[in-house]
């Protein structure tokens, strides 16, 4: 990685430390509503841009998450007082934590022991992984690379976001809530995407995106069936934000294979709960069969739909690339 690189990412960050006081200092003066709305839709604007600064896939990628999706989204639901910035009396320090980390604090101060073991075993599969890619990709089977990636994307995010939730529990002194769930134990997609995988984001969307649509249907078509839409609007908001997520990674147009990918599994998922009510307990697959099914289906679906982009701009190459040269430069420190 260059120096420029890394020159870059630190005014990045600069300028996102500073933006973030404005709308700390925002909260404080203009009570909630369209005002503090206003005043912050630039910042919103300047979370966008600034991942166009970074050329790095970790680096790139890491700040786009944090910052124009996870951040903007935080900073929309605090100008009207909701969401995980929206505490009383809040320090300085526990804002600018809460707002540009991809936490949330919650109530009780126990990690689960299983967390606990299972980071170094996966901490060290995923070392294993990015080795055994870099030195052996061109030698498998391309279905059987997509498999690993699969793995890889789910080994690389829980880390980095475990990770970043123990610098805040550092930092900040205060527990905060998983961002996974073992999402290889998911017996369905209902409990994949909303019980299982990436929970920040869910929690994110629901407060967002599903909960306002919930409301605006129920005016419309009463609450028995405003779940349905508000479903399929929630995995297209999120199909959207990956694909300008792809845009900072690849610079190139959005194919929008990835907001189908997506759409199709708010479907699916639409689905999966109409026939739940409608069969209740008469109709039960065993959990062995019923996991098989889900992560297949979320793989087989992925290999469609959600890799295709990521593979035609070579993400992959560079992502494996910069975590070994991280590594050879970690042992050559030893």
């Amino acid at each position: 990685m260059e120096n420029n690189e890394i020159n870059n990412f630190i005014k990045v960050w600069l300028i996102i430390l500073l933006s973030l006081s404005y709308c700390y200092i925002i909260t404080k003066l203009i009570s909630k509503g369209i005002k503090r709305l206003f005043l912050f839709l630039p910042i919103v604007s300047l979370f966008l841009f600034l991942p166009l600064n970074l050329y790095s896939i970790n680096l790139c990628g890491g700040t786009a998450f944090f910052i124009s999706w996870l951040a903007n989204f935080k900073l929309l639901l605090l100008a009207f007082q909701k969401g995980p910035l929206a505490l009383k009396n809040q320090s300085f320090g526990l804002f600018i934590a809460i707002a540009c980390l991809p936490i949330e604090i919650k109530t009780t101060k126990e990690t689960p022991k299983r967390q606990l073991i299972n980071f170094p075993i996966k901490a060290l599969l995923l070392a294993i992984l990015i080795q055994f890619l870099d030195h052996y990709k061109q030698q498998i089977h391309q279905n059987l690379v997509l498999v690993l990636y699969c793995f890889l994307i789910y080994l690389l995010l829980e880390i980095i976001l475990a990770i970043t939730a123990g610098l805040a529990r550092a930092v900040v002194g205060l527990e905060v809530e998983p961002q996974f769930n073992e999402p290889y134990l998911s017996t369905s997609l209902q409990d994949f995407w909303g019980r299982r995988w990436n929970l920040m984001v869910t929690r994110i969307l629901r407060h967002t995106v599903y909960q306002p649509t919930i409301g605006l249907i129920s005016t419309l078509m009463g609450r028995k069936w405003a779940s349905i839409p508000a479903i399929i609007a929630t995995f297209f908001v999120s199909g959207l934000v990956h694909e300008l997520m792809y845009f900072y990674l690849s610079r190139v147009p959005p194919t929008w294979e990835v907001t189908c990918f997506f759409v199709l599994h708010g479907i699916c998922l639409t689905v999966e709960i109409i026939l739940k009510k409608a069969l209740g307990d008469t109709w039960r697959v065993p959990k062995v069969m019923s996991r098989m099914l889900t992560i297949g289906f979320v793989m087989l679906t992925g290999f469609w739909l959600f890799f295709p982009q990521f593979l035609r701009c070579k993400a992959d190459v560079k992502l494996v690339q910069e975590y070994a040269n991280f590594g050879s430069f970690l042992r050559n420190l030893l």
